[in-house]
């Protein structure tokens, strides 16, 4: 106890001396704290957005891949066409919907090594909806897409991500309705021109003015607003929103109007989601079935595997910031080390008069490294205050631009303060040794 109160004076008496030493502590600890923070805050973030899709299995097809980079293959490609769930040529190939090899033409098929690659499958709605029977989906949808022009006026908006759904999009998919309705059976079986604008794209065309029921123009086409949603893909892992907006229709009239009718987008809802990955493989092993394409062409998409990789290269490049930053704890530490030296020589009289008085050469050690970790740590301190400040700046003033807020984590602050005290530790040993090598004679002799 008495080592520390030792410390604290020094460091007291000089007090300009010594938050200029501190300086250096001071900014690497806040420094690499702001990081980590960003850090952790990024992490956060991108669970919370990946979370929202969490319960929703996509499955897309890719002919001949063995494997997406963010994707789970459900079996190997069977090159050959042979074996359980090959590729299927002549008429059973035609009822699933595809193409046999022999009907073939230059503009569904090339010859790759002389071999014909066939035609990706026509998925059929009532495959999809076969899926349901799988224990642990509880619903589906399909979806087409377009882009399109939608104007109001003179106001327009270009590049529109325009999504025919179907009949059980709004069951199945979490949309928050904003006003209006939302479409109803009539609306496919009469192929109304009607649409849902998503909120921001709302907003752009129509500003304070109701849009309910007013007339936009679709590309070519007028249809009317019958509902304003906030969009559940703006800033989710799968589906990504488009930056020009969102609109919903009918699949069927999308397909009528724009000539996208062939499904792009199959998704199944599993509540479990501990289920998704093993559920998802059996729906896209069962769509493998009924189309006849080979094994792996139909694949998952798994947000498990994306949100590992993604925190994975976040926590990297945390990690490489917070070590370039954390450069400045090492200068802060010589910083420390040059003054300890200094004052190692100018209490030498001190520890020598110490020394005469009975004090050995390890209580004088234990006194400067004592001494040495105060200085830091007090450095430490106040660096997490000046964290925490830029931190609480920064989700002020760019709140809107980051995928999450910044995140100090208890861990993170205690850590802090523990590497500040191992800095004081380390680059005080030389200046302790030096000082509890002094000949306690000739240090009383020095002037």
């Amino acid at each position: 106890m008495q080592n520390w109160k030792f410390a604290i004076s020094s460091i007291m008496s000089h007090k300009l001396r010594s938050f200029l030493t501190m300086v250096g502590i001071i900014i690497g600890v806040a420094s690499v704290v702001v990081i980590m923070a960003l850090g952790d805050g990024m992490k956060a973030g991108v669970t919370k957005t990946f979370t929202k899709d969490q319960e929703y299995v996509q499955i897309s097809y890719s002919p001949n891949k063995s494997g997406y980079v963010t994707g789970i293959n459900i079996g190997p490609s069977d090159d050959t066409g042979e074996g359980e769930g090959g590729g299927e040529s002549g008429p059973a190939a035609e009822d699933r919907g595809m193409a046999a090899p022999s009907d073939i033409d230059g503009e569904n098929a090339e010859d790759v090594d002389g071999q014909v690659q066939e035609a990706p499958p026509v998925v059929q709605e009532s495959w999809v909806k076969e899926l349901t029977k799988i224990q642990g989906i509880d619903g589906y949808y399909v979806s087409n897409t377009s882009n399109a022009t939608i104007a109001f006026q003179k106001k327009k908006a270009e590049g529109v991500n325009i999504q025919g759904v179907n009949e059980t999009y709004f069951s199945v998919k979490k949309v928050e309705l904003l006003s209006g309705r939302k479409l109803t059976p009539s609306d496919y079986s009469n192929f109304s021109r009607v649409v849902l604008l998503d909120e921001g794209l709302a907003q752009q065309l129509f500003g304070t003015e109701n849009p309910l029921n007013q007339v936009v123009s679709v590309g070519d086409n007028n249809y009317r607003v019958v509902g304003i949603f906030k969009d559940p893909n703006a800033g989710t892992a799968l589906y990504g929103a488009s930056s020009g907006g969102s609109a919903l229709m009918a699949n069927t009239q999308l397909a009528s109007e724009f000539g996208t009718d062939e499904i792009q987008n199959i998704v199944v809802h599993v509540p479990d989601v501990k289920q998704i990955k093993t559920v998802g493989i059996e729906a896209a092993q069962k769509l493998t079935e009924l189309s006849g394409v080979r094994q792996g062409e139909f694949q998952i998409f798994n947000l498990d595997s994306i949100l590992e990789e993604t925190n994975k290269v976040v926590g990297i490049m945390t990690s490489v910031i917070g070590a370039i930053a954390g450069i400045s704890l090492l200068v802060g530490g010589i910083g420390v080390m040059n003054i300890m030296l200094v004052s190692v020589t100018e209490r030498t009289r001190e520890i020598g008069l110490r020394k005469a008085l009975g004090a050995t050469r390890g209580k004088i050690l234990v006194q400067f490294l004592i001494e040495s970790m105060v200085l830091t740590i007090i450095g430490g301190l106040i660096g997490l205050g000046l964290a925490y400040g830029v931190n609480s700046l920064i989700t002020t003033l760019a709140a809107a631009s980051l995928e999450g807020p910044p995140i100090i984590s208890l861990n993170v602050a205690i850590g802090s303060i523990i590497f500040s005290a191992f800095v004081g530790i380390i680059f005080g040993i030389l200046p302790a040794n030096k000082a509890s090598k002094l000949n306690p004679i000739e240090a009383l002799r020095y002037e």
